[in-house]
């Protein structure tokens, strides 16, 4: 060690400044620390399916000279396990076969104190495979694990990126996991337009990735030479409610086991002049496909032209025959798939259509036609909700026939003719119960007021059906149905009640919004409905009491209103926990409506709507019926011109 008198005296000796001479023999100063090591880990948040799925991790370490690098470990254990996931030593995280949360840590091999996390949802959804999810039309996804109060925040959460079509999605995007797609396997999600397009994309790449796309009217899959999607004014009144074409408008279905997705596309061939007028003369089609998932092709036997009759002397019948006109039915409900009906000794897989009209204009019915899933040129079922008399539409809102575990069938109609209590079979505004065999009329709900509804088109059946959890108190099969009138219907399943004079003979019905465009959804014991008529309505959830049925009164309300349509709810969780309420708010669809804009999706604590938790800044043009699709840890929209993807930000 050299002492500073020392150097002082050498200084004098040699007659030089003591500066000089400190800085000549460094000062006897010690060289600066090296700067600290830190880790940093990309991506901090994913999600993935259980077992197939991987994930890579990538790890910096700054200020690692030797460039020793990280070790990786999964909820503390070295390199994983079977149990929490595996990990290799490049950081390639494979996911456990079943779901849950872990955490995967990249530690410093230079300095073990300094380390960093990533959290990771694993889920085991076998898809979105149908409308609000499931058969019930509950709208719940509680294999959510990645999405959850704490991480849907507008800091951690948002717009990734979006996918190009080439027209209007009114159908709500599907998602199948794990689908092999020219040789690798994917999460896809589809999406049909109404330009009669159907698109697979990637769900998780960014930029997005196109997978396949299709033409539903193109040779290859049943269309003719000039044939296109319809123009608007070639149906309806002129309102342009769906504008500027139309196609493909209810949501398709999904077979998993078959790999199969039915959807019903609508075109023409225009030869004369839109007028506006039913009788405009064009050749119209409808067309139901069976399409391979895996590249977009047709499956053998498919497509079928739709075509159906049945005998009556209701609007547009001749000779005692009612036929479907391919032109006046718009086929506007969800698509959905019954496994294992029996007709005639013969087990069958059917494939369920509902249609109601275009804007009202005359002649139309509603009708249901199955078809053999296996076979779409095997028509297997049909029944016309009005057949001697008019109107009596499937509406719904969009949503699709709600199916219980006997493969009943339950729908809604719209303002019609109804003369069953006096001895007829035609049905408007009523809840009905279909067996799958012959769709018989098994029971029917019908208000009691149904006079006064049908007269000023205030539509029963405008929202749709949700079929409730089997109950241990009370009556053990409940359904929810929502109307035009705001009025919540909750229904016996067994004792539907028919019609009676002066009363309606349910379990519940109580004011619950505006009046009701939309599908209700239901989660651990709570409605949730945003009804839209008027000048706007909160989204409002009800508490459900076994035995006693609803509080008339909301538990909580958000603070945004939704505006004409309202929007139809759905909910993400994780089991009974973390549950985010989803809703879309699409007013500003025009044309025709009002304003024309972007489609604004809002995130709600599921136990508390007051609590918005994140809303979009950023978004295509809003579309009427626009049902978010949650799965895997992202949030997939429809608008006009694109598929919105949001999700976790890297």
């Amino acid at each position: 060690m050299i002492h500073t008198h020392a150097l002082r005296v050498s200084c004098r000796v040699i007659g030089l400044t003591c500066l000089v001479f400190l800085f000549a023999c460094g000062g006897g100063s010690s060289s600066p620390p090296p700067p600290p090591i830190s880790v940093t880990l990309h991506p901090q948040a994913t999600s993935v399916v259980a077992g197939t799925q991987s994930q890579q991790f990538t790890a910096a370490v700054n200020n690692d000279p030797q460039n020793r690098g990280v070790t990786w470990s999964v909820d503390g254990v070295a390199g994983g396990n079977p149990s929490v996931g595996t990990i290799s030593a490049a950081g390639l995280y494979v996911p456990p076969v079943t779901a849950g949360t872990h955490s995967a840590k990249a530690t410093s091999v230079a300095d073990t104190s300094k380390t960093a996390s990533a959290s990771i949802a694993v889920t085991d959804l076998p898809g979105i495979l149908t409308y609000h999810y499931d058969a019930a039309r509950d709208g719940a996804n509680a294999q959510e694990y990645a999405l959850t109060p704490q991480t849907v925040t507008q800091s951690k959460f948002g717009k990734l990126f979006s996918c190009q079509v080439d027209g209007a999605i009114y159908a709500e995007p599907l998602w199948m996991p794990s689908l092999n797609v020219n040789g690798s396997p994917h999460n896809v999600v589809f999406v049909a337009t109404q330009h009669d397009s159907l698109y697979a994309f990637d769900g998780d790449a960014a930029p997005c990735r196109q997978l396949w796309h299709v033409s539903l009217i193109d040779a290859n899959h049943g269309g003719t030479a000039n044939e296109a999607p319809i123009f608007w004014r070639d149906v309806g009144n002129c309102f342009g409610d769906i504008q500027p074409e139309v196609g493909i408008t209810g949501t398709p279905v999904i077979d998993p086991a078959t790999k199969t997705l039915y959807a019903v596309s609508k075109s023409e061939i225009q030869v004369a002049v839109p007028a506006c007028s039913a009788s405009s003369g064009n050749p119209f089609f409808q067309r139901l496909h069976a399409i391979n998932l895996t590249n977009g092709a047709e499956m053998p036997n498919s497509p079928v032209n739709i075509s159906a009759s049945v005998p009556g002397i209701g609007d547009g019948s001749s000779g005692g025959v009612v036929q479907f006109n391919a032109q006046s039915e718009g086929q506007r409900p969800g698509l959905a798939l019954l496994n294992n009906v029996v007709i005639s000794g013969s087990h069958y897989n059917m494939v369920l259509i509902a249609w109601a009209s275009h804007e009202d204009a005359y002649p139309y019915h509603g009708w249901l036609i199955g078809y053999n899933a296996a076979n779409v040129q095997q028509q297997l079922e049909v029944f016309n909700t009005t057949p001697d008399g008019g109107l009596g539409g499937v509406w719904m809102a969009g949503d699709a026939p709600a199916i219980d575990a006997n493969n009943n069938i339950y729908v809604a109609t719209g303002n019609g003719t109804f003369d069953v209590n006096t001895g007829g079979r035609d049905y408007g505004d009523s809840i009905l119960k279909l067996g799958a065999s012959g769709f018989p009329v098994a029971d029917y709900f019908t208000a009691d007021d149904q006079a006064t509804l049908n007269l000023y088109d205030i539509d029963l059946g405008s929202g749709g059906v949700v079929l409730l959890p089997d109950q241990s108190t009370g009556p053990p099969h409940l359904l929810l149905q929502g109307s035009k009138e705001g009025l919540i219907y909750l229904v016996d399943r067994d004792n539907m009640g028919k019609y009676q004079v002066g009363v309606d003979n349910v379990v519940q019905e109580f004011q619950g919004d505006n009046g009701s465009w939309t599908t209700v959804a239901f989660w651990q014991n709570k409605l949730y409905v945003a009804g839209g008529a008027g000048n706007c309505d909160t989204l409002k959830s009800y508490d459900f009491i076994a035995g006693s049925g609803f509080s008339t009164s909301p538990s909580s309300s958000s603070s945004h209103c939704f505006p004409f349509p309202g929007a139809t709810p759905v909910v993400s969780s994780a089991g009974n926990s973390n549950g985010v309420v989803w809703a879309a708010d699409v007013s500003c669809y025009g044309p025709p409506a009002p304003c024309s804009g972007a489609a604004v999706l809002h995130a709600y604590d599921a136990t508390n709507l007051s609590s918005q938790l994140w809303s979009s800044t950023s978004s295509g043009a809003a579309v009427k019926f626009s049902v978010p699709t949650v799965a895997n840890g992202k949030v997939y929209l429809g608008t006009r011109t694109e598929l919105e993807v949001f999700g976790l930000l890297p």
